[in-house]
C-alpha cells in the first residue's frame, strides 16, 4: 500500500501522549478509571485496534488539552491513502501503538468558534487524530480559515492541495506563462494542482491520467488537453504525445507516478525544465538515461509536505482554502457520516472511492 489502503483485542502499547484519550476501556462510555462518563463528556471516535484491520467507530472520553495544547471540535476530516498505510503498519515509520484515532488533518472551530483547519501526526508518533468528535492539536498548529469558508472541500483539499501549491511555487518555482504537465491528474492532488497552475499564471496545462473517471476530472478542473496513460506506454511514443497535447516542450512536471510517465515527462521537458516528484504509485524506478538529463541540463526534484515548515504550511493552507472560499479551487469529494468510517476504510482500500472521502462527526 502508498500513500500521491476486529475482532482482535488491541495490543498494548506504550502510553498515550498528552491531550489524548487513551485506551478504550471495556465499556465505550467508561472513563480510565472504569466509571461512566457524562454523555456530554464523550464523543464519538474511529478507533484503529490491529494493523491491516478495519477500524471500529466507539464513544470515547473526549480528550483534554494539556499545557501548550488547544481542543478543536472537528466538522470534517478526510480519509486519505496516509492514513491507511500508517494504520497497516508498513509504513517506513514504524507500525503505531495501539489503540489510536487515525485522520492525520481535519477542519473545526476552536472554544471561541473561530474555523480552523488543522494537522495531527495520528500513525506516525504517539497521539490521537482527526477522526473523532472532538482532537486536541498544539496551540501553535491551527490555521484560521477565511470567512465563508466550506469546511467540507477544505477538509477534502487539506495536504493534498498544499502539496500541489508548494510543488509547484516553492520546489518548481512555477513562473507565469510557462507550460505545465501534471501527472495522475484525476487524483486528488493532481486536480487540485491543474487548478492551482492556472491561478499561479501557467499558459498551458496538461493533464495525463488512465481511467474514464479521471480524464472527465482533470477536464472538470481546467486542463488545456488530456493524455491517456496506458499499460503499453513507452517512454519515448509517449514523450511525443505530451509534446503534442502541451504544443511543445514543457517547462515544469508534477509527478506522483513515477517509472514510465515520468521518464516520458523528461523527455518532452524544454532546456532547464524541471521535474518534480512527489510520489512513485506507478513504480519505484523509472527507465531515466543520463543523455535526457545532461542534454537539456533538467532537474528532479524531489519533494513531500514533511519538509515545510509550519509557516509555510500554514501559507499554503491560507492560500488554499481562499481560493476554496472564492469559489476558484475545488476536488471530487463524497461526504459520509463519521458513523461509516469502517465501510469508507473498505471503499479506500479497494480504491472504489469516487474522490476524496470527508467524514463528518454528529453535531453535539
Amino acid at each position: 500500500m502508498t500513500a500521491d489502503p476486529a475482532d482482535t483485542p488491541p495490543t498494548a502499547g506504550p502510553a498515550a501522549a498528552p491531550g489524548t484519550a487513551g485506551p478504550a476501556a471495556a465499556s465505550p462510555t467508561a472513563g480510565p478509571d472504569g466509571a461512566p462518563v457524562p454523555a456530554a463528556a464523550s464523543m464519538p471516535a474511529v478507533v484503529v485496534t490491529g494493523h491491516g484491520e478495519p477500524p471500529v467507530v466507539v464513544e470515547r472520553p473526549r480528550p483534554v488539552p494539556a499545557e501548550g495544547e488547544v481542543s478543536v471540535r472537528v466538522t470534517a476530516a478526510p480519509l486519505t491513502p496516509l492514513d491507511l498505510l500508517c494504520a497497516s503498519g508498513t509504513s517506513y515509520l514504524g507500525a503505531p501503538a495501539l489503540p489510536y484515532v487515525p485522520g492525520v488533518q481535519g477542519v473545526g472551530t476552536l472554544d471561541d468558534g473561530t474555523p480552523v483547519w488543522f494537522p495531527t501526526r495520528a500513525g506516525m508518533a504517539p497521539g490521537d487524530g482527526s477522526l473523532a468528535g472532538y482532537a486536541v492539536v498544539p496551540a501553535t498548529d491551527p490555521v484560521p480559515l477565511p470567512p465563508g469558508a466550506d469546511h467540507r472541500l477544505v477538509a477534502a483539499l487539506g495536504l493534498s492541495a498544499v502539496a500541489a501549491w508548494a510543488a509547484l511555487t516553492l520546489r518548481g518555482g512555477l513562473r507565469p506563462g510557462e507550460v505545465v504537465l501534471v501527472l495522475a491528474a484525476g487524483g486528488a492532488v493532481g486536480q487540485a494542482a491543474v487548478q492551482l497552475a492556472r491561478l499561479a499564471g501557467a499558459g498551458r496545462v496538461v493533464a495525463a491520467c488512465r481511467s474514464d473517471a479521471a480524464v472527465y476530472s482533470a477536464r472538470r478542473s481546467g486542463a488545456d488537453a488530456v493524455v491517456r496513460l496506458t499499460a503499453d506506454d513507452e517512454p519515448e511514443t509517449l514523450a511525443r504525445r505530451f509534446r503534442q497535447a502541451a504544443d511543445g516542450p514543457v517547462d515544469l512536471v508534477l509527478d506522483p507516478l513515477f517509472g514510465v510517465p515520468a521518464a516520458a515527462a523528461l523527455r518532452a521537458l524544454a532546456p532547464g525544465g524541471r521535474l518534480v516528484n512527489l510520489g512513485g504509485s506507478a513504480a519505484p524506478t523509472a527507465p531515466i538515461d543520463s543523455a535526457t538529463l545532461r542534454g537539456g541540463s533538467l532537474r528532479i526534484l524531489g519533494y513531500t509536505n514533511n519538509e515545510l515548515t509550519a509557516a509555510e504550511r500554514a501559507t499554503a493552507i491560507t492560500q488554499v482554502a481562499g481560493h476554496a472560499a472564492a469559489g476558484r479551487l475545488t476536488v471530487a469529494h463524497q461526504v459520509r457520516p463519521l458513523a461509516e468510517a469502517a465501510e469508507a476504510w473498505a471503499d479506500q482500500r479497494a480504491g472504489t472511492a469516487a474522490g476524496r472521502i470527508v467524514l463528518v462527526p454528529p453535531p453535539d
